[in-house]
């Protein structure tokens, strides 16, 4: 179901669900929801059938992975998509030998983060004119 975007079909899938949920749910003005990293990230897309349902990008930052633009189309949510996911790119991320993980997390998803392990850092902020708090998650080993 999930898979690392390695061709431009699969790559215009992951802009396709960005742009429904992000510019078109949550009015995210295009010139913020793409952005300079769009060729360097790694992204991830998730398909039913052959129909994108979900997308992600990981950007690895020094020691941290950061888990972005985390994206569920409406009708496939509740389907714990979303989990799966936030799982898979877990698992990528560590696969390539990191063990910190951080990302701006909306502020009414830091409970849903939570439950994969992710603790709210700092105070909130303004992203995309949406509140975010800064959510990390350190492996112990």
């Amino acid at each position: 179901m999930f898979k690392i975007v390695t061709n431009p079909d699969d790559l215009i899938k992951v802009f396709i669900i960005r742009g429904i949920v992000f510019m078109d749910e949550q009015k995210v003005a295009y010139s913020i929801e793409m952005d300079e990293h769009e060729y360097s990230a790694l992204h991830i897309l998730g398909e039913i059938k052959g129909e994108p349902v979900a997308a992600g990008r990981i950007r690895f930052i020094g020691e941290w992975a950061k888990l972005e633009r985390i994206a569920v189309r409406k009708e496939f949510r509740n389907h714990g998509y979303g989990h799966k996911i936030v799982e898979y790119m877990l698992k990528i991320a560590r696969e390539r030998g990191f063990q910190k993980f951080k990302m701006h997390a909306q502020s009414h998803l830091c409970d849903y983060y939570a439950k994969h392990g992710f603790t709210v850092t700092g105070k909130m902020f303004k992203e995309a004119n949406i509140d975010h708090f800064l959510m990390v998650l350190e492996d112990n080993h």
